[in-house]
């Protein structure tokens, strides 16, 4: 049920977009663009998950396992930068109000989100070789709900440590690189609401970039848990339960945020109504 919902909720987004000329704006491509990630994020794992689950599908090809890390790696890497640059159109949006549409056009965000989904799977494949690459000679069974690279990796037993700081090495540069991105641009975000004289107008700009920090704070917050490690099997235990949070449940909330917490989307959704 909850990966119906996250399906639906997603594609709503988009046709609410697509279906609304004042909503196709850059803010709205950014929103559309995530909720086609979301969908294919979720895809790329749940219904292999369901399928273990009800004891119907439980094994996988190699190949097929290593394609899963692949899609998964690559749409999880593409939501950072994803992210990264809605906050920096967040930015634009309220330190720049009356230069922001000749800063970010229409075109410049379809270009800065297509660059998104480009460098997150061109960025994944050099660690997936990698891991393509490992042996494995004694256990066959993963201990996740479905194909993860350190699921693979705490199988192998060739020698994982330069697959090890090649992951390192590309969290620092996704997560860090984009958390500074996102945080940088809410700093000045938060210091310019802040000198607004009215208590209306602080609330009316923060309110455009509210529903974006929720959806931040859970993403970022569960993928700083990913990397606390206690042992390597109560991480892989804990990883579980954040992967089921990142796959499912974020999925799921990002367009009852964006619909509950953004005036436009919720006016696009009661014109809906009213006429049918």
């Amino acid at each position: 049920m909850m990966y119906i919902l996250a399906v639906t909720g997603n594609v709503a987004i988009i046709a609410l977009v697509v279906a609304h000329r004042f909503l196709q704006k850059p803010m709205y491509i950014f929103l559309s663009n995530l909720s086609f990630l979301e969908i294919w994020y979720t895809t790329a794992s749940v219904p292999k998950a369901i399928a273990v689950f009800l004891g119907k599908s439980r094994t996988i090809s190699f190949y097929g396992c290593i394609l899963q890390i692949y899609f998964i790696s690559s749409l999880g890497c593409t939501e950072f930068f994803l992210l990264s640059v809605m906050a920096y159109d967040r930015y634009l949006a309220i330190c720049y109000p009356l230069r922001y549409s000749t800063l970010m056009s229409s075109t410049k965000s379809s270009q800065l989100a297509f660059l998104c989904w480009v460098s997150g799977f061109l960025f994944m494949i050099i660690h997936n070789f990698l891991v393509a690459r490992l042996s494995f000679c004694s256990s066959n069974v993963i201990n996740n709900f479905f194909c993860g690279a350190d699921s693979l990796i705490f199988l192998s037993c060739s020698d994982i440590s330069v697959v090890k700081l090649v992951g390192f090495t590309m969290a620092i540069i996704v997560i860090l690189g984009s958390c500074l991105t996102t945080l940088v641009s809410y700093i000045f975000i938060i210091s310019t609401i802040l000198r607004i004289p009215s208590a209306q107008g602080r609330q009316k700009a923060f309110s455009t970039c509210s529903a974006h920090l929720i959806v931040v704070v859970m993403w970022y917050g569960s993928t700083i848990f990913l990397y606390v490690r206690v042992s390597k099997q109560n991480s892989l235990d804990m990883n579980k339960i954040i992967n089921t949070l990142n796959n499912i449940v974020t999925p799921l909330l990002n367009p009852f945020i964006y619909t509950l917490r953004n005036k436009e989307v919720k006016e696009a959704l009661w014109h809906i109504f009213r006429r049918m």
